[in-house]
């Protein structure tokens, strides 16, 4: 019998965040067995807590139907599971993934995980976007569409306003088209805001999520492309995701920089169990 233990990561309100399931002390598993339980589980991820010989553990992350390279709120859930279930104390960490070596500061109440410098690929035509959604004329001109990864391939696709966002419908078939053209993940659509730097939603049905409420990976490669095209001076972001799905998620993001170049990625928030 393997324990799961269920969390929700970046919850901003009573039902909010993104829920994760985390198995500890996984080293006995099969990557059958892994798949198994996060396809019985459900939850858009399921991380598995392994030895290692090179950072403090290694963790494997599983959707319901496949692994995935790197995972952000399962990540937050799984360290502030390990801070709680005392594993591990507040502090400097590291954790042995598929795209490498990454750093974990573990705090008090919070978690913050380093993500891999950020990538930007293709810019995107707006045809070509516009054929995912229902709606008419929701594209924000004034940036770009583009492949960016800060350890997962996304489309960030501007939207004109909040309001526009949440009403947003979108075509999966044609989303899931794009992700091959494009070897993508998925489109993390985003609109600029007052009260935080955007709102986003999250759509990756290439590894069988139809939405996600709270997407660490992404919200890192969105802080980056805001860095490059709005906010060049900030090095603090924070972002809001899932409002459109009822469950309210904050993710702060920390950049490190010399001159304009970004030379870290930290990706943080809050986790707590479900009972």
């Amino acid at each position: 019998m393997v324990d799961v233990y269920k969390l929700t990561a970046f919850p901003n309100g009573k039902n909010g965040g993104n829920k994760a399931g985390v198995v500890l002390d996984a080293d006995n598993l099969t990557e059958y067995n892994m798949q198994q339980i996060a396809e019985e589980v459900g939850f858009s991820e399921t991380a598995f807590v392994l030895k290692s010989d090179q950072a403090t553990y290694k963790v494997r992350f599983f959707t319901p139907t496949k692994e995935v390279d790197l995972c952000g709120h399962a990540t937050i859930a799984t360290w502030n599971l390990l801070r709680d279930k005392k594993k591990v104390k507040v502090g400097l960490h590291t954790m042995e993934t598929k795209v490498g070596t990454l750093e974990i500061n573990v705090k008090k109440k919070e978690v913050f995980m380093e993500q891999v410098l950020p990538k930007y690929g293709e810019a995107i035509d707006e045809s070509e976007l516009d054929d995912c959604f229902y709606e008419e004329r929701f594209i924000d001109k004034s940036l770009p569409a583009l492949v960016v990864s800060t350890g997962l391939r996304e489309i960030f696709l501007p939207v004109i306003n909040k309001e526009t966002l949440h009403k947003l419908n979108p075509k999966m078939k044609h989303i899931l088209f794009l992700c091959e053209k494009y070897n993508v993940i998925g489109i993390h659509v985003f609109a600029l805001d007052q009260e935080v730097d955007a709102y986003g939603r999250n759509f990756a049905p290439a590894v069988g999520i139809d939405e996600e409420s709270a997407t660490g990976t992404s919200s890192g490669a969105l802080s980056c492309y805001l860095n490059k095209y709005v906010s060049p001076n900030k090095t603090e972001y924070i972002l809001r995701q899932g409002y459109s799905m009822n469950q309210p998620s904050q993710i702060k993001i920390k950049l490190e920089k010399q001159l304009t170049q970004i030379t870290k990625v930290l990706v943080g928030g809050s986790a707590k169990l479900i009972k």
